[in-house]
């Protein structure tokens, strides 16, 4: 499933609103939190639900209308019912996406197997399918509900730290004194850069393209479907509809050719060729093309910085882990910046990245490789696999991420 999250400056959508009402930026705050996007609007709610001063800071003046996560697993919404035990929270979302029970694999036309999630041990036994827009509006929702709001724009340039607090410095000259500050800013994260935190891994070789389409689909919306070829990796996963029957759909390919904003042709030719007969593309909302990385934190914590989401982990967009992981990771940051122990959210949560790094790793290089004897040997292993329950559900647990309780 195809997940790729953003940290400042990351979409919110035109039902996020716009900056017009956001109060000036105080002296001070308790919590200072860098990126607005799905992690940093997590951990204000977090924090707000728990009754910490936070600030909340992002560089654009309002997001985007384009998605880049577009799925919201079992474990994030068991977070946001703990966030919320009345359900509103974890309701509203699902009220906006379209739950999803299984995830298939082909080769081609050929189905190899079917990881189901509806047999799951948590109150969400699906896959919910919902733009990240969406994901940020109604975590804004929740925060605004509570009294906060964001910041913007206001873009940080400048971060240092003493034994008291830190001192953030915003491009337009204000200053904004806080005891700690988090990096919820993306992969070129300017408080990791502050922190002097090294950003392990690598990139991969393949470009990907992501499209959001209409289109006429044969395997239909109630499925995420996971195609290999000897051109690469195609996912195609549903979103929610605008109106009844209009087939939308986010489209994640490996390509080598792609231009920086592939067409509407480039997409049908790629389906043509990777899931012949399969799909007839009729409009196109966006598009993009990008490089993945695969780096962890070396740490999460110097001094009174600390990293949440794609500041602290980026990797493949394999399995729709990336938005999730950052989410729980800022409930985890929230709880342990509200009881002091800070020390004890990196030993949480960074191990936490490097499983799921590992995995999405794993998932990346076996649907992308184009030996012919080991695809050959892959595509004879899983229909053998998928019949046995119990590596199924041990498979559609970790996607859910509900290991990471």
């Amino acid at each position: 499933m195809p997940s790729s999250s953003t940290g400042a400056g990351s979409s919110t959508g035109p039902s996020a609103g716009s900056s017009a009402s956001v109060p000036p930026l105080p002296a001070r705050t308790e919590v200072a939190v860098v990126g607005a996007g799905p992690t940093g609007l997590a951990l204000a709610v977090t924090l707000a639900e728990a009754g910490i001063a936070c600030v909340l800071l992002d560089r654009q003046a309002e997001g985007a209308n384009t998605s880049r996560a577009a799925v919201v697993h079992a474990r994030t919404l068991e977070v946001l019912d703990e966030l919320d035990p009345t359900g509103k929270l974890s309701g509203e979302l699902i009220r906006r996406g379209i739950p999803v029970s299984r995830f298939r694999i082909r080769d081609g036309a050929r189905l190899l197997t079917t990881i189901p999630f509806d047999g799951l041990a948590t109150a969400h036994p699906y896959a919910l399918m919902v733009p990240q827009y969406e994901t940020e509006a109604v975590l804004l929702g929740r925060l605004r509900a509570l009294g906060g709001d964001v910041h913007r724009p206001y873009e940080v340039t400048g971060i240092t730290q003493d034994s008291d607090g830190v001192t953030l410095t915003t491009a337009s000259g204000e200053t904004l004194r806080a005891a700690h500050a988090v990096g919820a800013d993306g992969m070129h994260s300017a408080v990791r850069g502050a922190a002097g935190i090294g950003f392990t891994g690598s990139a991969y070789e393949e470009s990907f393209v992501l499209a959001d389409v209409t289109m006429d689909w044969v395997p239909g919306p109630r499925e995420v479907s996971l195609t290999f070829a000897g051109a690469g990796l195609t996912v195609v996963a549903p979103l929610p509809s605008g109106s009844p029957g209009s087939g939308r759909y986010r489209v994640v390919a490996t390509a080598t050719d792609a231009p920086a904003e592939p067409s509407l042709a480039y997409v049908q030719r790629l389906l043509d060729d990777r899931a012949p007969g399969q799909a007839t593309v009729t409009g196109l909302t966006w598009s993009s093309r990008f490089r993945i990385h695969h780096r962890v934190a070396d740490r999460y914590r110097s001094g009174r910085l600390l990293l949440a989401g794609d500041a602290a982990h980026v990797h493949s967009p394999a399995g729709g882990q990336g938005m999730n992981t950052g989410i729980q990771d800022a409930y985890a940051l929230g709880r342990a910046l509200a009881t002091g122990d800070l020390d004890g959210y990196e030993a949480r949560r960074r191990p936490v990245a490097l499983r799921v790094v590992a995995l999405t790793d794993r998932l990346t290089r076996v649907a992308t490789t184009r030996g012919p004897l080991v695809r050959a040997a892959r595509n004879a292993a899983l229909p053998l696999l998928g019949r046995i329950p119990a590596l199924r559900d041990r498979l559609a647990t970790e996607l859910a991420e509900l290991n990471y309780r």
